[in-house]
């Protein structure tokens, strides 16, 4: 079977995880390689080899679990799973896809409430300044999570340090990376 014919044939999530990252769930043979290197398995509600096999059933029931799993909140992407995997399935690309539908559709994990705002928050930073901007994105975070107060003493020895800033730094060609925004992310909030 061709790429291009797999690609029209697989069905349900782990279909769109084909469409939208190229990653072929399909290749994983459960070596679990994946889940002894990652740094954040025994965090995980489900082990990244399992999520796996989840999506590999097509099971509707199953794929609905993958969406509201922590695991796909907690992945850090830091790639030693890839880097790991015999097969090369890019497991990091597939959990920006699956946290992005997972919030689309409004799945996320309750448990997972600080990481999406911070997970929001540095996504606003970057659309806005062109790249991260410390103190605007403490301040959103911050905001998004009713936690104003938690770590402001530390914050007149980092702004003495030059540690952060009070006003961005704007860097050329941000309509550029709005433009990204505007074609990926906020296209896909509609």
């Amino acid at each position: 079977m061709s790429a291009d014919t797999h690609h029209k044939t697989t069905k349900g999530l782990s279909g769109e995880v084909l469409e939208h990252t190229g990653v072929k769930v399909d290749k994983c043979y459960q070596c679990g390689k994946c889940t002894a290197g990652c740094p954040m398995a025994s965090e995980m509600d489900l082990a990244p080899s399992y999520l796996l096999r989840m999506l590999q059933t097509g099971d509707a029931k199953l794929e609905e679990q993958v969406l509201r799993s922590f695991t796909i909140w907690v992945c850090l992407t830091c790639e030693m799973c890839y880097s790991r995997c015999p097969m090369s399935i890019d497991i990091p690309k597939m959990m920006d896809f699956l946290r992005e539908k997972s919030m689309k559709e409004k799945k996320a994990s309750k448990k997972a409430k600080e990481i999406i705002a911070f997970h929001k928050s540095f996504l606003s930073s970057i659309e806005k300044t062109g790249r991260l901007y410390e103190l605007g994105l403490t301040l959103e975070y911050k905001a998004r999570t009713m936690s104003i107060m938690q770590d402001v003493g530390v914050a007149p020895a980092m702004l003495s340090r030059g540690k952060l800033h009070i006003l961005p730094e704007l860097i050329k060609g941000r309509s550029a990376v709005s433009s990204i925004f505007d074609k990926t992310i906020n296209k896909n909030k509609k």
